[in-house]
């Protein structure tokens, strides 16, 4: 969800107004993902490299993410959104842990849509997380090394027991993933638009969507092999 502070110099504001903004279009995208049948999606809230921004920017991050938890989890619940948060959360004070934990308690049984919000996240560090989990197997005597393998491997991952990756979109106008969802994105699509995320609206989402929908997914395979198959191939 990039071009929060970029969107606010434009208006000659601070940074931190374009994060406050930035609300309204996490709303919109919720909304169009909800009503639109998409079963997981995942917000790049907070990165782990985030921290080294001004003190003041990252202060005002912490404050409106334990504020729309507060005000946001009961909107969730009541429209069967599970939240999840994805990331180091022992990063964040006791406090904010406490909402987090509380607000993944009360949708934990929600189905029609599961909402990631990686926070104090890196894809890096979530690859590293799971190697150390399965290390940790390991040195219990409850791993061997031949067993590990994608699958194994996989079911370390942040978002373990999610759909695979199919659409990754960035606002802003930059051309890179930035450390996000990196083992997820391996056969995702990528779709990169120039507009600032506080104005990314729902007829830009189902923009992004349509012209996934155009795409021809491969997989590794040629095209004219998808093209004499019944059955789409699955990612690995």
């Amino acid at each position: 969800m990039d071009g929060n502070g970029r969107w606010a110099q434009q208006r000659n504001k601070r940074r931190t107004f374009g994060h406050k903004a930035g609300v309204d279009a996490v709303r919109s995208a919720v909304r169009y993902a909800r009503e639109t049948g998409i079963e997981s999606l995942t917000l790049f809230a907070f990165s782990s490299e985030n921290w080294k921004r001004p003190a003041e920017e990252v202060s005002v991050l912490m404050e409106l993410f334990s504020l729309v938890l507060k005000s946001e989890v009961k909107k969730l619940n009541k429209n069967d959104i599970r939240l999840k948060i994805i990331g180091d959360i022992s990063g964040f004070d006791s406090k904010l842990q406490k909402k987090i934990a509380d607000a993944e308690a009360l949708t934990a049984s929600n189905s029609a849509l599961t909402l990631n919000v990686a926070a104090n996240y890196g894809g890096r560090w979530d690859i590293i997380n799971a190697t150390k989990r399965l290390m940790t197997l390991a040195n219990k005597g409850e791993l061997n090394i031949d067993d590990v393998d994608e699958t194994s491997f996989g079911q370390q991952i942040s978002t373990y027991g999610l759909p695979e990756l199919d659409l990754l979109i960035r606002t802003g106008g930059d051309h890179r993933v930035s450390n996000f969802l990196l083992w997820q994105c391996a056969y995702a699509e990528f779709y990169f638009t120039e507009t600032l995320w506080p104005d990314f609206n729902e007829d830009m989402f189902a923009q992004a969507v349509e012209d996934f929908a155009q795409r021809q997914r491969r997989f590794g395979l040629t095209g004219e092999q998808i093209m004499t198959q019944d059955i789409e191939p699955k990612a690995c």
